[in-house]
């Protein structure tokens, strides 16, 4: 049986309270390109790599983003396929941890996430090469580092300091950038943040 909200206890400090979700706290709402949905959990389905996306898409939506991004790309298109639908199904692709342009395929039946992007469709693997192509190379690096620019440099501005311990954090997979260091509990595993050995000179 359910308890009441203001009858759980409050937690010593430094420890996690044990909460019961309470069935109308289950479903979750969130603001997208596509409208508000509304989001619920099944704990007896699996897992799924996109599973937090309207989450993501409202932060992309409030943040403003994705719309400035979207319209700010040097892609000049002549068909009636839209730079959205392109870089949409780009940002899918990433987001799912695929590393190729032929793991887009598994994408193709998706019509829930892209209406959340506000896209039309997924676009095919072919689509995006060609389109990512047409991209002036010194265009695109400027247009990417404009906006990733923005995204960190009001950080700058103010005092923070970085404090991860990697060692308690090992790496499963292959994730880029990688590579084997000290891990005293799991030897041998990746850290992200062991630096690569330099070329000797000379």
């Amino acid at each position: 049986m359910s308890k009441p909200v203001g009858a759980l206890p409050a937690h010593p400090a430094g420890e996690q309270s044990s909460v019961e979700f309470l069935p109308e706290a289950v479903g979750l709402d969130a603001d997208t390109f596509g409208g508000r949905v509304h989001v619920e959990w099944d704990p007896s389905a699996a897992a799924t790599p996109l599973g937090q996306l309207p989450f993501f898409v409202e932060f992309l939506k409030l943040g403003g983003l994705f719309d400035p991004w979207v319209a700010d790309c040097p892609l000049t298109l002549t068909s009636p396929t839209t730079k959205r639908d392109i870089l949409g199904t780009l940002l899918l692709s990433v987001l799912a941890g695929h590393q190729r342009y032929a793991h887009i395929t598994a994408l193709r039946g998706d019509a829930v996430n892209a209406a959340l992007l506000g896209m039309h469709w997924v676009m095919s693997e072919d689509s995006v090469r060609r389109a990512l192509a047409r991209i002036d190379e010194a265009a695109g690096v400027e247009w990417l580092q404009r906006h990733l620019d923005y995204t960190f440099r009001p950080l700058l501005g103010e005092p923070w300091i970085l404090d991860v311990d990697t060692t308690v954090k090992p790496l499963y997979g292959r994730q880029e950038g990688a590579v084997v260091g000290y891990k005293p509990h799991k030897p041998g595993r990746p850290s992200p943040t062991t630096p690569m050995q330099s070329p000797s000179c000379g």
